[in-house]
């Protein structure tokens, strides 16, 4: 039985990363331009700390500034917000994003109103999500913008091909089909209230898992050759003892990759798959910003 051509994100994003790093020693040696990007951090969240850890190590290896700024679990929304104030007219950053979700008591959707659409680099702001709609240049999400760099690389043209997107959040559902309607697919969204949902993915030519729910998405699911990017993460102890009693983790994606890979025709691992892909695409909206900001690109 053929199996799947499996996407390696990891070497991709790698050679991303290179290029942008690239980029940037050439803006710091004809303009004298260093991009920053700031990251602000609410809470000790695990998870969130190793990315904000591995986004300001990314950051400092392409030869950017890079900010981290942490505050308290029980910081006052005024102090997130004042924080969020200085950032934005801080002329050393570039793009400033806050890692979500923040604790309970803020309001997400405040924190991200006062950021900057300049340097949104999330592209979360209402400007951004617009502007994208509108087919107009904007910051864009960094998993979806990701993604479909993989799709076109693996596919080539993908005009015409029936994209499912399993998902609806402002950072990854909706722009993923805004970004797959600008390549000329037909795109359905789909969600966890749709009915017979494995029925609508069997018709993807491109199916993107972005739930949060582990090996949701079953073999059974998927069209023969289709391309899947699963976007899924979700942590479970490891399966040694003794990491698991150290708190080691694993990941597991939204696809039930065993099975999807024995029908799929291109698959996404988890880990190594869309991953690599979002903070690559991080540092690419950080130069790109810090190129606009400055007037060197329309």
């Amino acid at each position: 039985m053929t199996q799947a051509t499996i996407i390696d994100g990891k070497a991709f994003g790698a050679r991303l990363r290179e290029q942008i790093a690239d980029e940037v020693a050439r803006l710091k040696a004809d303009h004298g331009l260093t991009p920053g990007l700031a990251v602000v951090l609410v809470g000790e969240d695990p998870a969130s700390e190793i990315y904000v850890r591995n986004k300001g190590e990314q950051t400092r290896a392409a030869g950017m500034y890079s900010e981290t700024h942490t505050l308290a679990a029980d910081a006052s929304e005024a102090e997130v917000l004042a924080l969020v104030g200085r950032l934005n007219a801080d002329p050393a950053i570039h793009g400033l994003l806050v890692q979500f979700p923040v604790p309970d008591h803020l309001s997400q959707a405040r924190i991200v109103a006062a950021i900057s659409p300049d340097k949104d680099v999330d592209g979360l702001t209402v400007t951004n999500a617009g502007r994208l709609s509108s087919g107009l240049p904007a910051l864009t999400s960094c998993t979806p913008v990701g993604c479909m760099l993989l799709l076109k690389d693996a596919l080539g043209d993908l005009t015409g091909k029936h994209a499912v997107v399993i998902g609806r959040s402002n950072l990854m559902g909706k722009p993923m089909a805004q970004l797959l309607l600008a390549a000329d697919c037909t795109v359905t969204i789909a969600h966890s209230r749709s009915r017979d949902l494995p029925a609508i993915c069997r018709q993807a030519d491109i199916l993107v898992a972005a739930v949060g729910r582990a090996e949701m998405v079953r073999g059974d699911w998927i069209k023969p050759g289709a391309a899947v990017i699963d976007v899924g993460i979700t942590r479970f102890p490891s399966r040694d003892p003794e990491r698991a009693a150290a708190g080691k983790t694993r990941i597991v994606g939204d696809v039930a990759f065993d099975e999807a890979k024995a029908v799929a025709g291109w698959i996404t691992p988890v880990p190594g798959g869309v991953g690599p892909m979002t903070i690559a695409c991080l540092l690419q909206n950080t130069l790109v910003a810090a190129k606009r900001l400055h007037g060197l690109e329309a």
